[in-house]
């Protein structure tokens, strides 16, 4: 009732700014004519309950206004002393921020003359922007503007050079940084938070609200972008916005032409309508235009497709119409996605070898949630995102718009992760779409490392996808050393079989050559007794063929033989001179030495016996009357 502070919040935190003492509250935040009294001590008095009688607050209001506005009489324990309040104020300038801090009874030029020296720019040069109750100048006293404790402002330089070269590193990162824009739709009173990169334009961010809000871009008034903010081309980064978070409220036109003094009638605060509307701008819709039509659209165009069959058979089909209306909404630049049903993907990501194992990424797209367009083009494809993706996981994904494909994506997830995870995502509401979930394979089943909301930035989705790399990189080098040691371990036994097989085969082949060999020293015995067989059948068959000795008195001429072996021996027959040669050799070969192994040979002269005529008598060949022979081994 004395300050007009409607909203509890701030309310609240002036109270925690002063120690929650309501009277120090109240001094440090009315004007000093409505309540505050200086008395020639240097005390002030607040008079009056801060809720008054009926009757005193209507004799208040009819009274003009004064420093008894508020005055009844009060207990003197109410006496306080004044304490000077301090204002704290954050000015930015391009690239640098500078903190001020100043007594409320300071001018706008005390400020100034701060950042003259902080800024080393001249105070004369400077436009300070960002005041609440409009523009300023330099002798307006702190005190008369009604200030919070903590303010933000502002400093425009129009007539210095624009920043040399050497500030291209700082507006180079401000384009790298995320801005949170806090966009409240007047009419239905609902806030979005939208996260965009500071390279993203006005426009960009009027067209995302339109998705959001379907209030065409020409037919939007907006509350809250800074004066410098002159043209929808322009960047986040360069735009004056404050980093990292900043408010602005978006409404309806009331009326297709809207004039400027229209527009300046309805807004109090700084404020930017879209350079789509003119002056005399008339409705599009008048000239058979409708909205689509005036980004070069169909309105056909912007009925989007689904992004999956419902009720599709072959999930490799549903996931390449998927990845096409994908690439249609967003661009080329996005994940790869696995083309395939959720069990080839488990088998592409966890069962090779524990070197080539990824994670898998499961992205779970709704299009009636209002966070899936901004999610979708500014933190799925972006390309640092893309390139991490690419590299660590098989990503995968499914569209949850339709009843029948959430019920079969359902299925699957409680087959596979388990009834817990199951209705963790069956409880998510349509606004916490897309998901992102994030899975690990580990050796008895697959493990749920993260489930990521759609409401998040690039920086906090690039950590939690590290964070979760960072535990699959842990599990995957055990894996890896548990490989290595079973593979190690088959190696050896490998070799072992090797071993043990290779020494089969050669105890195998040692016993069949020595049985090879038994069987061929048997087949040469064998054959080595039947010719020894043959030989005593032949020398038995010889000896009996031999005529009989004569004796020693016959009287026929008889010639007596003395033969020598060649162990040695002797051994004596009498033959009749008139017996041929062949008998000679039929008794020798009779005694086991037959003539095509052995030679006879003679001693005086040598002679080979064995060469002469075997039909001639022993008296032809001279062997008569006694003669020693001797036998040898023929070559």
């Amino acid at each position: 009732a004395c300050t007009g502070i409607e909203n509890i919040d701030e309310a609240i935190t002036l109270l925690e700014q002063n120690n929650w003492d309501l009277v120090a509250a109240i001094n440090g935040v009315i004007p000093q004519e409505n309540g505050i009294l200086q008395s020639e001590y240097g005390v002030e008095t607040l008079h009056g309950p801060a809720y008054a009688p009926a009757s005193h607050s209507a004799a208040a209001s009819s009274a003009p206004s004064s420093s008894s506005a508020f005055r009844h009489v009060v207990p003197s324990r109410q006496i306080v002393e004044r304490q000077p309040r301090m204002l704290d104020f954050r000015v930015e300038y391009r690239d640098r921020n500078v903190d001020v801090v100043l007594e409320d009874s300071s001018t706008v030029g005390d400020i100034k003359h701060i950042l003259e020296n902080e800024l080393q720019i001249p105070a004369s040069k400077m436009l300070l922007k960002g005041w609440k109750t409009g523009d300023v100048d330099d002798s307006t006293v702190l005190k008369s503007l009604h200030l919070p404790k903590n303010n933000s402002l502002y400093v425009l330089t129009p007539d210095l050079p624009p920043p040399s070269s050497s500030h291209s590193g700082a507006l180079q990162e401000s384009l790298n940084q995320n801005f949170m824009l806090i966009v409240t739709h007047r009419e239905v009173q609902r806030e979005y938070n939208l996260n965009f990169s500071g390279s993203s334009t006005i426009q960009e961010v009027k067209r995302n609200v339109y998705d959001l809000t379907s209030i065409p871009v020409r037919h939007q008034l907006w509350e809250g972008w800074p004066s410098s903010a002159t043209d929808d081309s322009m960047t986040l980064a360069v735009s004056g916005v404050t980093f990292p978070c900043h408010r602005l409220t978006v409404g309806r036109r009331n009326s297709p032409v809207q004039t400027r003094e229209q527009s300046e009638e309805q807004c109090t605060d700084v404020h930017m309508v879209s350079d789509s509307d003119g002056d005399d701008f008339e409705d599009a819709t008048e000239f058979g235009v409708d909205d689509g039509e005036m980004f070069g659209v169909t309105s056909s165009a912007l009925r989007k497709s689904p992004m999956m069959p419902e009720n599709a058979e072959n999930e490799g089909d549903a996931l390449l119409q998927f990845t096409a209306e994908f690439s249609s909404r967003y661009g080329d630049c996005h994940p790869v996605y696995f083309i395939g049903s959720l069990e080839a993907a488990f088998q592409e990501a966890f069962y090779g070898k524990a070197r080539d194992r990824k994670l898998l990424a499961i992205y779970l797209h709704h299009d009636e949630s209002v966070l899936t367009n901004v999610f979708c083009s500014q933190m799925l494809c972006a390309e640092s995102i893309v390139s991490y993706l690419s590299q660590n996981f098989i990503t995968w994904a499914w569209d949850m718009t339709k009843e029948a494909n959430r019920a079969r994506f359902l299925t699957m997830c409680t087959r596979h992760f388990g009834s817990v995870v199951a209705q963790t995502i069956r409880t998510q509401k349509t606004d916490q779409f897309p998901l992102f979930l994030i899975i690990m394979g580990k050796r008895s089943s697959n493990e749920v490392l993260n489930v990521i909301q759609g409401n998040t930035t690039v920086d906090e989705l690039m950590m939690r996808l590290m964070a979760a790399m960072e535990i699959f990189s842990a599990q995957q080098q055990e894996d890896i050393k548990d490989e290595d040691e079973r593979e190690a371990r088959e190696n050896v036994k490998r070799e072992q079989d090797e071993a043990y097989r290779i020494s089969l085969e050669a105890d195998r082949a040692k016993r069949e050559a020595q049985e090879r060999e038994m069987a061929e020293q048997f087949r040469l015995e064998q054959i080595r007794k039947e010719q020894e067989e043959e030989r005593e059948a032949i020398r038995l068959s010889l000896e009996q063929s031999l005529p009989p000795e004569p004796k020693e008195e016959s009287t026929e001429s008889v010639s007596k033989l003395r033969i020598r072996t060649p162990s040695g021996e002797f051994f004596e027959r009498r033959f009749l001179a008139s017996s041929k040669l062949q008998v000679v050799f039929d008794f020798v070969a009779s005694k086991g030495y037959p003539w095509e192994e052995y030679k006879l040979l003679g001693t005086f002269p040598r002679r080979d016996v064995t060469q002469l005529d075997p039909n001639k008598s022993l008296l032809e060949v001279k062997l008569y009357p006694q003669e020693t022979l001797f036998l040898e081994a023929k070559e």
